[in-house]
């Protein structure tokens, strides 16, 4: 969806100065998208097969092959849920034919052809039994899967794998050749099985006719329990078979693409058409200006960096609630004393005391304190008193005030050259 909305945004940006007779964003429908999902009630199908399947269990080995082959019928309904997963149900009827041991053949009264040997193997005859039952079946369109879906292609591949149940009918060794159940009699109370399971897997290759019609032709594996070869005896047949048949597809039997907008071809008229050169033409004439511009300005030389405010002659600074020098600062105030005995000027003596800490009265009386005591400094290290001017600041000092970080910065006395 991420390809929809930027392309319509892409339309919506082109088209937005368009004059009146563009012509209009067309949505046509994109495969390379994706496919969305049908309605529940499309892509439905039944179908009719017939064919024929052969047993090659150990005991068919020997019957002829051709004596084998019994007819297959299928009737299927199923559903498409997108172009290349499906599902199908339905019923089937299979003629098995193959051989049995005798000794089964007495106790389940299965009728037989043959009662002498088979084939010259002691033991075994001819029968065969009919199977109804249901089957279902999981199917993946893997032409529509690796060659992508095209609406229209006659031929798909569909390989499935499902399961099935079957009973089992034969005609009873009973004089009158009745066909019955063969889990209705017993004898001697032994368990006569009748229910035969299969898993199965198959190709199911189709032919489209027209868009409602496909031919079919069903290649199939399957491998069957199969329960006649002797009084609770179990035996897995291998069983494959080939069908051919017809299916007719109901309602909406294709699939659609998410819808897409496609942006139109801008045909300009000669008016447009010299306005748009008038315009790239004014264009290239103000980037050419403004390329000239960037030249000069490349050719004028910086200018020298401003000058810088007189900086104090020297600061000394005091410890939090104290007035006297201390430490090092007395170092300082010796140094300032010598330079203001070699020099002819006047200075500013200011007293500071930060604003984070104490109150208003207490910071008041330390940065008159603190300048009193510089001041009461120099002169005992002999600078005139008259050259040397005092007074208080209550802020904090601005030069250096970053927060209550930078609050023993502001706890001095700052001493300047008076112009």
């Amino acid at each position: 969806m991420k390809k929809i909305t930027l392309m319509a945004l892409a339309c919506a940006m082109f088209m937005a100065p368009a004059v009146a007779n563009a012509q209009e964003v067309t949505y046509v429908e994109d495969p390379a998208q994706g496919y969305t999902f049908n309605r529940f009630q499309d892509n439905w199908f039944v179908g009719v097969l017939g064919g024929a399947g052969v047993m090659m269990s150990k005991y068919d080995r020997g019957v002829d092959f051709g004596k084998r082959l019994g007819w297959k019928g299928n009737l299927v309904v199923g559903k498409w849920f997108s172009p290349v997963v499906g599902l199908r149900i339905g019923g089937e009827f299979n003629q098995m034919k193959g051989a049995t041991m005798i000794p089964a053949y007495g106790e389940m009264g299965v009728r037989t052809d043959m009662n002498d040997k088979l084939n010259g193997k002691a033991g075994n005859a001819f029968q065969y039994f009919n199977n109804i039952g249901a089957f279902g079946d999981a199917m993946i369109n893997v032409t529509n899967w690796w060659c992508g879906y095209r609406p229209g292609r006659i031929y798909n591949a569909i390989p499935y794998v499902g399961a099935s149940i079957h009973w089992a009918f034969y005609r009873a060794n009973n004089g009158a050749g009745d066909w019955e159940y063969a889990g209705q009699a017993k004898k001697d109370g032994q368990k006569r099985y009748a229910r035969n399971l299969s898993l199965r897997a198959g190709l199911l290759n189709t032919f489209a006719v027209s868009k409602h019609v496909d031919i079919l032709l069903d290649l199939r594996f399957e491998m069957m329990q199969e329960h006649v070869d002797g009084a609770g005896n179990r035996t897995w047949v291998e069983y494959p078979s080939a069908l051919l048949g017809l299916a007719y597809k109901f309602n909406k039997t294709d699939w659609t693409a998410p819808v897409v907008p496609v942006c139109p071809t801008y045909k300009y008229t000669d008016a447009e058409g010299d306005a748009l050169v008038a315009r790239l033409q004014a264009a290239d004439r103000k980037i050419a200006d403004l390329e000239d511009q960037l030249r000069r300005c490349g050719q004028t030389p910086p200018p020298g960096p401003a000058p810088a405010k007189d900086a104090p002659l020297a600061t000394v600074y005091f410890p939090i609630n104290v007035s006297k020098i201390v430490g090092v600062q007395n170092d300082i105030v010796d140094a300032v004393a010598n330079v203001m005995k070699d020099e002819n000027k006047n200075y500013m003596l200011t007293g500071w005391a930060d604003n984070y800490t104490g109150n208003d009265k207490i910071n008041t009386r330390l940065r008159k304190d603190r300048v009193a005591t510089v001041k009461n400094a120099l002169v005992g290290k002999g600078v005139a008193a008259d050259r040397l001017n005092t007074q208080i600041n209550d802020s904090n000092r601005p030069d250096v005030d970053n927060g209550p970080k930078t609050a023993p910065l502001s706890r001095a006395v700052t001493i300047e050259r008076m112009k």
